[in-house]
């Protein structure tokens, strides 16, 4: 499995903007899926936003409109771009990747970073 490290988090005013990077530890990314999850305390792991490693994009319903997925693969990073941020966005985002959409779309990949805390507070 290929490795990600999160980071960009951070507090920010409701209204703000983050941008969070995720750097892959080796070029097998761009043949990879990927996607963007968050855990809110108490609640489970969802998918936030999803990339196929063609380019195409899923978005959870909460975020459409408000964030971005996106991918360099000549620098091996995943992005996102998020916007318009709401309280209800405050939890520790993570990124993974796998050859599987299936398993991007389910986050059931076995390995997890540690993640990036954002927190959405005035």
């Amino acid at each position: 499995q290929v490795q990600l490290v999160e980071s960009g988090g951070g507090l920010v005013q409701p209204g703000g903007s983050l941008r969070l990077s995720c750097a892959a530890s080796e070029s097998a990314f761009s043949t990879h899926h990927a996607g963007w999850y968050r855990q809110a305390p108490g609640k489970q792991r969802e998918l936030v936003a999803g990339i196929r490693s063609g380019g195409s994009t899923t978005y959870a319903d909460s975020v459409k409109g408000r964030f971005t997925i996106s991918r360099d693969n000549a620098k091996n990073t995943l992005y996102l771009q998020m916007n318009s941020l709401k309280p209800e966005d405050t939890a520790v985002y993570y990124c993974n990747a796998d050859p599987r959409w299936d398993r991007v779309v389910a986050g059931i990949m076995y390995y997890w970073g540690q993640g990036t805390q954002v927190t959405v507070s005035s």
